[in-house]
């Protein structure tokens, strides 16, 4: 079982799109049942509420269920229970790593460093912007997320001598 956390300031936006994504992307190729993902915040500003209304609208026009969801803050025993902590932008990822012990910081990086042909590192936050911002962040998720279960699909075991699997 592989456990995933993705991060972002209020859990309302940017992590629960990830969340929903890669969920959804892991059943698709298989992984539901050796795949857990979650999400959090690295503040508390939205405990316990639903994800944003406009994360929730782009999600669902390209087939996403956001409704489960309620924001929450990161906690000490995610450190340990989760294999993968991934932040949306290097602000949270700082905050992570202050808040984590020496021990888990290896289990600490930025979400989009799994997405492919990208020239750059972070999920911008969309909340002060308008719909083409959660599109935006919707497709970065997207790109990210077939990159990040395109690493936990098992590999053929090519026989050396042949070549063939």
């Amino acid at each position: 079982m592989t456990r995933i956390l993705f991060v972002c300031m209020g859990n309302i936006c940017r992590s629960p799109l990830a969340e929903g994504v890669v969920r959804f992307q892991a059943e698709r190729a298989g992984l539901a049942t050796v795949l857990v993902v979650d999400s959090a915040g690295t503040h508390g500003y939205h405990e316990g509420e639903h994800p944003d209304q406009r994360a929730r609208k782009v999600a669902a026009n390209r087939g996403y269920d956001l409704s489960g969801m309620r924001a929450r803050r990161v906690k000490e025993q995610d450190f340990g229970r989760f294999d993968l902590i991934l932040a949306m932008d290097r602000v949270n990822l700082a905050y992570l790593r202050r808040s984590c012990p020496e021990t888990y910081e290896s289990k600490l990086g930025l979400f989009l460093s799994y997405a492919q042909g990208l020239a750059m590192d972070e999920v911008p936050d969309p909340y002060y912007g308008g719909p083409e911002g959660f599109e935006r962040v919707l497709d970065l998720c997207e790109a990210a997320g077939r990159g990040l279960v395109d690493t936990l699909l098992p590999k053929p075991d090519f026989d050396n001598a042949s070549g063939r699997p």
